[in-house]
């Protein structure tokens, strides 16, 4: 597997940029001046990375070598481009089943639901470019090597990605406790996008908004809900299940 490693300094996180390198995330130190910084900065924006301002203290607890106000962290997986592998599935003549995250940050949640999502033959996992789990070796762990076999995307505006989504003729559905249909009474068969809310807070309700299903599971005991990886498990092997009676 590979192996996730620290790009220390200005100029050779701009040669992994513009070389096409997956990265992860990248820290910068708060106040960080000078010419070469704003046209790593500009370069860091337009490639859509995630990167967070930090004090320069969080850099030195990186590393000790000279990291010049900005610290890179490459990516366990190569991020695929959202249209493409759309496109793919629909020139192969299946029905796309796509997966959206909506901000999980529990790295666990997120190589859980990877594998059941592999598991049920999904074909990509869409995550925003920031605010989300990071991708690192307890998320590849947890997959069981799923995040090496799924494509993931990374997505700027995941309303947009649903509107596109829509557009294609995805119905899109949305896992939440706040509807009254049940997920095995849902039509789930076509294609078909599936939103998981993250874990404290669920699906944003502007992209509840654009659902054409929101859809539940029954929970008979005290507990009020699931954990998310295992919500997803249920709704994903529904799916699969009304897929196959459907090809009957």
């Amino acid at each position: 597997m590979e192996i996730q490693d620290y790009i220390f300094g200005l100029r050779p996180i701009r040669e992994a940029i513009e070389s096409g390198r997956d990265i992860e995330k990248i820290w910068v130190s708060k106040g960080l001046q000078g010419d070469l910084s704003r046209e790593v900065m500009a370069i860091i924006r337009k490639s859509g990375i995630p990167y967070q301002m930090v004090p320069v203290e969080k850099l030195n607890r990186l590393t000790r070598k000279n990291h010049q106000g900005i610290v890179a962290i490459t990516s366990l997986v190569t991020y695929q481009p959202f249209d493409e592998v759309i496109a793919s599935v629909f020139e192969s003549g299946r029905d796309p089943l796509i997966i959206i995250l909506d901000h999980l940050t529990d790295v666990r949640n997120l190589g859980a639901i990877a594998r059941s999502a592999e598991a049920a033959g999904a074909d990509a996992i869409v995550v925003p470019e920031k605010g989300s789990a990071q991708i690192n070796a307890d998320a590849m762990k947890t997959s069981a090597g799923a995040l090496s076999l799924i494509p993931v995307c990374r997505t700027s505006d995941l309303k947009k990605t649903i509107r596109y989504l829509k557009n294609a003729g995805l119905q899109i559905a949305g896992a939440t406790e706040k509807t009254d249909l049940l997920y095995y009474q849902a039509n789930l068969s076509s294609p078909l996008a599936l939103i998981m809310g993250a874990e404290d807070t669920g699906i944003d309700p502007e992209l509840l908004a654009l659902c054409d299903q929101e859809i539940r599971i029954p929970m008979l005991g005290r507990i009020s809900s699931l954990n998310v990886s295992a919500a997803a498990s249920v709704i994903l092997f529904e799916i699969v299940r009304q897929r196959s009676v459907a090809s009957q």
